[in-house]
């Protein structure tokens, strides 16, 4: 660890949520020099754990869920005391307390990093069988998920997003019948232009699940999944996938800025609009500057980078965040990476065959810079065309075209 120091302001820090940006941060904060206190507050009854697995390897057995984000006795070594089973409940800025629901927490500086959690479904939600209604966020949500897929039951999917295209394909690796219904035209609808995941569609088939689109749902009954067609889909058990919302309730009252979806509003050095308050994570919304707009990038690497911008931050050092977007999904035995953020008015390139089994598409502004790329088992396109988006670099769209030309080749002078 580098040389210690205090933080200029105070030196408690208190850091709320367990999770990547929290865990990161607290780790960043003491390799940086930190010296005072730090509490990690987690409101899960584990020590901190990494949740990629979740919907993959913890799911088929492979995995138990517990995998830690950093060894407990790293985090001991450090002197950073983890508090587990212990949910924030409020936040008094005047008084710098946090409340939880084992009484008040002081802070000198404060870093919120509470994640997000699963939208619930809209309607009644009484859950069919034995199987029950699920969410995926927690390790416990892993585990009786995998109960269901042990038994083998009819697992019918809310939402044809990420996370449903991840549950579907470890479902069926199960031996489990999959339904998933999307209310949407398409599977990642309101993601992607329908054009790029129109071929998705047939990946749902090669596996054996079937996929619904147009199919919007008003509730969960004791016989399974009821549509806004009055038609009833049985079921053994239900995942509701249809999104997330920002875990910032708990601030109520605080003054604390928000977005109208939750996220905390952060300028960008993640500073929350309240004296030595900073969010990181899910739950907070930066203004970027390389986009024009202000994003909530819910993604693990957004968090990771966020971490050393708080950390920064706490210490007085400058500090900014502006990452260009990065995120991976395995799914239908595929791996999907994506970088960036198209704009609305950018055009799409394929590079080759849109339908071809493997495939990449480009996302280009006015000037032919690329603004977004998302590769299906094209690591070399993705890691040529992750330094042309951020770097800004024009490409020629002819050679960019071609799958048989490296797209570094494609690269011309901005």
């Amino acid at each position: 660890m580098g040389k210690r120091r205090e933080t200029p302001a105070g030196e408690r820090v208190l850091i709320v949520g367990g999770g990547l940006a929290g865990v990161r941060t607290a780790v960043e904060l003491r390799e940086r020099g930190h010296t005072g206190p730090v509490t990690l507050l987690g409101a899960e009854p584990h020590r901190p754990y990494d949740r990629p697995p979740l919907s993959k390897a913890v799911l088929l057995g492979e995995a138990e869920g517990d995998e830690p984000l950093v060894p407990p006795a790293d985090l001991a070594a450090a002197d950073i005391t983890v508090l587990t089973g212990r949910r924030a409940v409020g936040l008094r800025p005047a008084d710098r307390e946090v409340d939880t629901d084992a009484g008040p927490l002081p802070w000198d500086r404060l870093v919120i990093a509470t994640g997000a959690d699963p939208l619930p479904l809209p309607g009644p939600a009484a859950g069919p069988g034995n199987g029950g209604v699920h969410t995926l966020r927690t390790v416990e949500d892993a585990r009786a998920l995998r109960a269901v897929l042990g038994a083998r039951r009819h697992l019918v999917i809310i939402g044809a997003g990420w996370i449903g295209a991840e549950v579907a394909t470890a479902a069926r690796r199960a031996g489990c019948p999959v339904t998933v219904l999307e209310a949407g035209p398409q599977p990642l609808a309101g993601t992607l232009p329908a054009g790029v995941t129109a071929p998705m569609r047939a990946w749902y088939a090669e596996i054996g699940a079937e996929l619904r689109t147009d199919a919007r749902v008003t509730g969960v009954g004791p016989d399974g999944v009821v549509l806004a067609d009055g038609t009833a889909v049985a079921a053994g058990a239900v995942l509701v996938g249809i999104g997330a919302r920002a875990a910032t309730a708990w601030t109520a009252g605080s003054g604390l800025p928000l977005e109208e979806d939750g996220t905390v509003t952060v300028d960008s050095a993640l500073r929350a609009g309240l004296p030595d308050v900073w969010a990181a994570g899910d739950c907070a919304a930066h203004p970027s500057a390389r986009y024009g707009r202000r994003m909530a990038v819910q993604h693990w690497d957004d968090a990771l980078r966020a971490a050393a911008t708080v950390a920064a931050g706490v210490l007085g050092e400058p500090a900014e965040h502006d990452p260009v977007p990065y995120f991976w999904s395995e799914q239908f035995g595929r791996m999907l990476q994506w970088v960036g953020a198209p704009g609305p008015g950018d055009r799409v390139l394929y590079r080759g065959d849109p339908a071809d089994p493997t495939r990449t598409v480009l996302w280009l502004d006015e000037r032919d810079v690329p603004t977004a790329v998302l590769t299906v088992d094209r690591p070399r396109d993705l890691a040529q065309a992750r330094r042309a988006v951020e770097r800004r670099t024009p490409l020629d769209p002819g050679r960019a075209a071609d799958p048989g030309t490296p797209l570094k080749a494609a690269l011309r002078a901005g």
